[in-house]
């Protein structure tokens, strides 16, 4: 990248959330990946400006790692992934997942923050 490129993005930071539909490797699996996806193509994310992502799981998920998902999906091995437990709280939304990516974007593009599924009402207003 050349420095007037560089001079043109900044590091942002995207929130984003889903919901599996249980407890399975691969209803997180598919959870994961359809967050990942949206991620990407709402923000207009070129893969290798996508720095880290911090995932976060309320506890009744346990199947698998979302990290590991994501790690194997959309070519995105070089991407630095960690997993947490979500803090717990009474009447939280079941089966959620949720992520803070970090990324490189243009100066001027708007960030869409993806909330999908039953973590759409977490953040109405991004939805």
């Amino acid at each position: 990248m050349s420095e007037k490129m560089k001079d043109n993005y900044k590091i942002s930071f995207i929130r984003g959330a889903t919901t599996a539909t249980g407890n399975s490797a691969r209803e997180i699996e598919d959870a994961v990946v359809e967050l990942i996806n949206e991620l990407i193509s709402r923000n207009n994310l070129i893969k290798k400006n996508l720095l880290s992502i911090t995932f976060t799981a309320t506890k009744d998920l346990n199947a698998c790692f979302p990290a590991s998902i994501a790690r194997k999906c959309n070519g995105l091995d070089s991407v630095a992934f960690l997993d947490c437990q979500q803090m717990y709280v009474p009447n939280d939304v079941d089966f959620c997942i949720r992520i803070m990516a970090q990324v490189l974007l243009p100066s001027n593009n708007p960030i869409q923050h993806p909330y999908l599924r039953g973590a759409s009402k977490l953040r109405a207003d991004r939805c």
